[in-house]
């Protein structure tokens, strides 16, 4: 069976190799990955990477698509061998880890709990900055163990998910959180289940992102996210720009809304015993150490850089003095939702008689 990953990446390189080792672990076997205008020595990895036979890599530099950056290298995976090759796919970001609960936490495992499944929700799961400020080259997954609680009433972004799908024809082009351009002649074939073991309703098939908030949605996998880290590799993603709206620079909105911190979750501590070997052999290639190193290097000196310029040390200003992120009760997270709710039919042309009350 071929698992495969597809990953978009820019001035990453310090991060990659823990999530290449990992997701082999899982049992991925294989990596599609995309790269597009790196100063970090990103590229130059990959390229290593694909010399040692560890993944394919493709760079994705432009022009780009209306949808921007990643979805060009989405579109372009589409028509990859790899994906034509593929029984089941998940495209991923390097701060997501699949953190799997069934079974000894493999891929496969999950499929064998899930076997009537064609698509599966991974829930991500939000891990907060933990008050680190400084950046270290040090696994972020050890690292960063503070996190949203497993019911969270609110924001509906933190119950977003990525999907791991069956290849059979039903979908035909990959997209960022869900397969899209399905064949509707067949849907009714797609069978979803939520990544706690629950079908869902047709809904999902189509066009849902997000898992429903204020339940439980980890019990048999959850996708690790780590979209902060330090306050340093925050700036630096910042000046790096976002994947999706690439000319919208993120400040402390993007911040407050994911610096959840009143949890502790090391499950994903299990798979070290055997992403730590697979991480050990890639270093142990010097070239890819020296790659390595660079890439710390250079985040080091990006940051003291960007330091000198008045908008990204306002933004480390600020996200030195805000507090990790409170946490919504479920009747102000009821009022939100209707509220958004009357929005929508609004829009729609409805006019409902009484709208939500404020809780």
């Amino acid at each position: 069976m071929r698992i495969l990953a597809v990953l978009t990446v820019r001035n990453e390189a310090a991060f990659l190799l823990e999530w290449l080792a990992h997701h082999r672990a899982v049992g991925f076997t294989d990596f599609l990955v995309f790269s597009n205008d790196c100063q970090d020595g990103t590229d130059a990895m990959l390229d290593r990477l694909a010399e040692m036979g560890k993944l394919t890599h493709l760079r994705n530099d432009g022009p780009y698509d209306k949808g921007g950056i990643q979805f060009t290298a989405l579109k372009s995976a589409s028509r990859h061998r790899l994906v034509k090759q593929a029984d089941w796919i998940l495209p991923l970001d390097v701060d997501e880890f699949v953190n799997i609960h069934a079974g000894d936490g493999t891929v496969p495992d999950l499929l064998a709990a899930l076997p009537e499944a064609s698509a599966i929700t991974l829930t991500w799961r939000l891990f907060g900055n933990g008050d680190v400020t400084r950046f270290v080259d040090e696994p972020v997954t050890g690292q960063f163990t503070r996190c949203a609680p497993e019911i969270l009433f609110w924001p509906w972004r933190a119950s977003m998910f990525k999907t791991l799908y069956r290849n059979d024809g039903i979908y035909r082009k990959l997209g960022v959180h869900r397969p899209r351009n399905p064949v509707h002649e067949r849907l009714e074939q797609a069978r979803w289940f939520d990544s706690h073991g629950r079908e869902l309703d047709a809904q999902f098939r189509e066009s849902r992102i997000f898992s429903s908030f204020g339940r439980p949605n980890y019990g048999l996998a959850q996708l690790n996210h780590y979209p902060l880290g330090a306050m340093e590799s925050y700036v630096l993603k910042a000046d790096r720009g976002r994947a999706v709206h690439s000319d919208h620079m993120l400040d402390v909105d993007y911040w407050i809304e994911r610096n959840f911190n009143t949890d502790t979750d090391t499950s994903i501590a299990r798979m070290a015993e055997r992403s730590g070997p697979i991480r050990q052999e890639l270093m142990a290639d010097a070239k890819l150490a020296r790659l390595h190193k660079r890439a710390v290097a250079w985040r080091q000196k990006r940051f003291t850089e960007l330091m000198k310029q008045e908008p990204f040390r306002a933004l480390f200003a600020r996200l030195l003095m805000t507090p990790p992120s409170r946490l919504i009760n479920a009747a102000s997270a009821r009022t939100l939702v209707g509220f958004a709710n009357l929005g929508r039919m609004e829009a729609a042309g409805e006019s409902p008689e009484n709208g939500p009350k404020p809780a």
